[in-house]
Formats: C-alpha cells, structure tokens, sequence
C-alpha cells in the first residue's frame, strides 16, 4: 500500500487515465494511479492462439461471460480482458437491457479499443443551434483542436485529409489503402448513389516486434509508457475508488477511500488533485456515492443531472459478400495491411448530412471492410466471394430517464452497485430504420448479398452461438453493446444546469476532474475516445496552470 504523500490521484488507466497522468507527470507533479484490476505484462494481457480460442469457447459455454461474448472484440483478443458480471455486478429493468462492458486491468478497455480516432465538429458541440434539442458543449471545436493535433501527432494516426466539414482533418503521417473489393465499393457507392466513402482514420494493424510489445493504441503502449518514465507517476494497482472525501465547508475533496480488491481492506488516499477517468459508468457510481443524496457527507450536485441523461450510441450490422475482385496475392491473408484495424477500413461520414429524411434529428455514420478477415477457403460457404460487413452508429439524444442510479444491491465490498436504466427512444428507432435502408442500398449498388454471418462461414460449433448474437438480430443491439457509453455527469455553463463546468472541474470541489465519458452533454455519432482524450489533456493543462498559481 502507497504511504508517501502524492499531489495527483488520477483513477483509471485506460485512455484518458493514461492521457491524465502523462500530462501531470510532464509538468513534474507527483501522480498516484489507482487502477481496479491487476498489473499484467504484455504476454499476460493478450495471451496467445490458440488457447485465446479455447477461452472464448469454453468461457462462453459454462457462463463465465454472460454478455461480454456479444461484441466482436471479444473474438478478437485474450477473454480475460473482458470483466465478468458476476464478481462486477449491475442490474437493470428486466425490461430493458444493458450490455456493461468492464475492463479491470492496468491499460483498462485502451487493451481492447478498436482504434478509430474521428475528431468532432462544431456541428456536433454545437447541435441544439440547429435543432431546438437538449443542451450544447460549453466549449467548441477550437478549444480541442490543438488537443486533437498533439494526440495525433504522439499517437502516429494514420487517415485521409477529405475536407469535410462536419469531420475535421487531423494530423496523419498517411493512410492505410483500401482493398482492392473496398475500391470497387466505393467507386460503385459515389457513382451510383453519390454518397463520400472515405478512408478511416485511427491506428493500423498491432504488428510487435516481440510478445512484449504493448500496442500503441494501449496505453502500456503509449502515454502510460512516458508517464512512468518521468519518475513522477507510482500505479496502486487491485484497489478500487469507492467514494471522495469532501471538507467540512463542502468546496474541495481531501482525497478519495479505495478498497483493497484482494484483501477487501479500505484506507484513506490523501491529493490536492483528484481525476476521474474510470470509464462512465464507474465515475457515475462513485461520484453518485460521493454525492449528498447518497452521502451525507458528500459534495452538492446543485442541478439535479448526476447520473441522468446515460447516452450510448445505436448500431445495426449487415454482413455481406461480394463477387472476387482482386487476385489471390492481394488478399489480408497475405498482405498484413489489409488486416481490419482502426484505420484499415473505410466510413461513409454522414454525419447530420442525411439524404432524403426529416423523420429524425442528429446524424450517424457507417464504418466497414471487405476482404479484411477471410478465413481460409475450406471454411467459407462461398470460396470465391469476399466478406465485408457494414455498420451503422448514430447519435442517442439526451433523455432524463436514461440513467444511472445507485442499486439497494452491494457488491463483495459492500459497496452500492450500478442500476443502469437505458432504453432506445423514438428518435433513434427511426434513425436506425434509416441506416438500415443505406445500407441495404451500398450494398445493392456494389453488386453484394446481404447474408447472414452463420452463413458466411463453416464454424458448426459455434453456430447456434451466433445465431443467437444481438449484432445479427433484425432490431438494433440493446444499449451499451457499443461500448461508447457517455453522459451523466454533463459539463456545462451554469452549475443548476450541469454537473461539472468547463474545464471539467465539479462545480463547488474545482479540484475533481471528471474528464471520461460521463462528462458529455451529447452523444454525436462518431467515436468517442479521441475526444476523451482530448478532452482530459485540456482540463489537466488547466488545473496544472491552476495548481501552479
């Protein structure tokens, strides 16, 4: 246990708890970093094929994972990565389910992020201008952009410059190509229906030297990595935050309580500083811990938002094939550029650029590949036709009664566990109603068939598994599928209003920053963790300004 005396808490190691401590540390102040879950090398966080296989399979079978085995990326990587429910609970309306992806190791969900880095505009900071709804960033697009270009730039972000208004460029060293079966997409795609397929934007394939090498998009891999080399930065790892400890006059946090996760014992945690980047909904459950309502002690949320207006964005999927367009030595079996990544794919950015609707408000985007994770021919149903996918992700509007409250339930801490309530509304029904429609249309065009992924492949005994998949159902997967949960903690312009201002400090204890996806007043459509990241550098500059003064 930490006993030396520490200037900075930051809580949470994933992307904006790695951005938190290597902007601190670089101004020499002295940051402990609490993190819920264990330390692990490289070797242990990502595991190795096939025994990754034989742990998905096996985990998915006797229950272990009872809905972490929906999303994709947990096909991709080693399971463990991936927080089981029933030693993490939460609970939610029997009606109304929600997917709460959890990430409890050093690195967090970065180990697992699927790396697309879209910046934000001020179409989406500032979307209620235009249509009337709900409330509006207290900052614009100039306040991140130079946030957005240092990230990019430390990160090596691969992307296109397509000049497009409502996504801004960023800062890239190039871009990955399209397969030669995305190219015939998307000419056919602008040709035929005039809509903008663009590059994506983010980090290529994790090629590593050796088996203990971190990712980049990690942050072991990145900013982490710096952090500790500063001498300024000590990880208390297998200690989770349970709740601030505010000052008589109720203006400032003391310091924080944390659990020992291995021994269930608590102690007091001593900061001038504390930054809360846990992930949404563990920032909510300890900042709605920490408030008077819960806590008699706690600090005053004067506007009544903590917790309310939970955002995550609403997807759909198609799987499809298409006839071969490219000869055999192009494929992404042998070409390890052409491996699905963050930038290795393509988006059609509609953002609030929609064609031929007024029935919904905000905008979405489609992200895909084709030709990307062939198998080999003996397991695919259809040997000479290549596999794409297409998805769709929009915008969820702020609604009051999406939220998160404190459950009368506790965990093995005896701490109060999440009660998440999340429904989709009638702006995003029609929303997804129309995705699905684009999509269908993209892939008319470019001469493909929509399939059903158990089709596409020879995997019997996985079949009745992905039958059963919410990405492949006919309605949209229910909310937190994504992982791009935001809001409940809302930054804004006047503290009977939000929650936290706008350099991310709590209205009346300045010295918490709540700089992870709790702090969005809105949802936009593209993905969120560069704007996270952004974000957090921003407000850590200011308070190390604050703390300098």
């Amino acid at each position: 246990m930490v006993d030396k005396p520490f200037e900075a808490i930051v809580i949470g190691s994933g992307a904006t708890g790695g951005v938190a401590t290597l902007t601190l540390a670089k101004a020499g102040i002295r940051v402990l970093l609490v993190e819920r879950g264990p330390e692990l090398n490289a070797v242990e966080a990502f595991g190795d094929e096939p025994i990754n296989t034989f742990r998905r399979i096996s985990s998915v079978i006797n229950g272990e994972y009872l809905s972490q085995h929906q999303h994709p990326g947990f096909w991709k990587t080693n399971p463990k990565l991936y927080a089981n429910k029933e030693e993490n609970p939460y609970s939610y309306p029997k009606e109304s389910p929600f997917i709460w992806t959890q990430g409890h190791q050093v690195g967090g969900r970065s180990l697992t992020w699927g790396g697309i880095t879209l910046r934000l505009s001020n179409d989406d900071l500032k979307a209620s201008q235009q249509d009337g709804y709900g409330p509006e960033w207290p900052i614009s697009y100039e306040d991140l952009s130079i946030h957005y270009s240092s990230l990019e730039k430390f990160l090596n972000i691969y992307g296109h410059k397509d000049r497009l208004k409502h996504l801004p460029d960023g800062e890239y060293h190039n871009y990955l190509p399209f397969t030669e079966s995305e190219k015939y997409f998307a000419q056919r795609v602008e040709k035929k229906l005039g809509y903008k397929v663009i590059h994506s934007r983010g980090f290529g394939p994790y090629q590593p030297g050796s088996k203990h090498d971190w990712p980049l998009s990690s942050s072991p891999g990145s900013t982490l990595k710096q952090a500790l080399q500063t001498g300024k930065v000590e990880i208390l790892s297998n200690h989770i935050a349970e709740k601030l400890i505010i000052n008589k006059g109720k203006n400032s946090a003391e310091g924080l309580i944390v659990i020992n996760r291995l021994n269930g014992k608590r102690k007091f945690l001593k900061a001038s500083l504390v930054v809360l980047c846990a992930s949404t909904i563990q920032s909510l459950r300890l900042l709605l811990n920490s408030e008077k309502t819960n806590n008699s002690e706690g600090f005053i949320d004067y506007s009544g938002q903590l917790g309310k207006n939970l955002m995550d964005h609403i997807s759909t999927c198609r799987f499809f094939t298409i006839p071969s367009h490219q000869d055999e030595k192009e494929t992404s079996i042998k070409n390890k550029t052409a491996v699905l990544s963050g930038a290795g794919s393509f988006f059609i950015p509609f953002g609030s650029n929609h064609k031929n609707t007024t029935d919904f408000i905000r905008g979405y985007g489609i992200w895909g590949g084709i030709d990307r994770f062939e198998p080999p021919k003996c397991l695919k149903r259809n040997p000479s036709s290549k596999t794409g996918f297409l998805i769709g992700h929009g915008e969820v509007l702020p609604h009051k009664e999406n939220k998160v409250t404190l459950s009368r339930e506790v965990d093995k801490y005896d701490v109060p566990i999440p009660y998440i309530k999340c429904t989709w509304r009638e702006n995003e029904k029609k929303m997804v109603k129309h995705m699905n429609q684009t999509i269908e249309e993209t892939i008319k065009v470019a001469n493909g068939e929509i399939v059903p992924f158990p089709k596409i492949f020879n995997f019997p005994f996985l079949d009745k598994i992905l039958t059963k998949a919410v990405a492949i159902q006919n309605e949209p997967p229910p909310p937190g599928y994504y992982i791009h949960e935001v809001g409940g903690a809302p930054m804004g312009k006047e503290k009977d209003t939000s929650v936290i201002d706008k350099w991310n400090r709590l209205w009346d204890c300045k010295n918490v920053l709540v700089v992870d996806g709790a702090c969005w007043p809105t949802s936009s459509w593209q993905s969120p963790t560069l704007t996270m990241m952004a974000i957090t550098k921003r407000a850590c500059e200011n308070a190390i300004q604050t703390h300098q003064e």
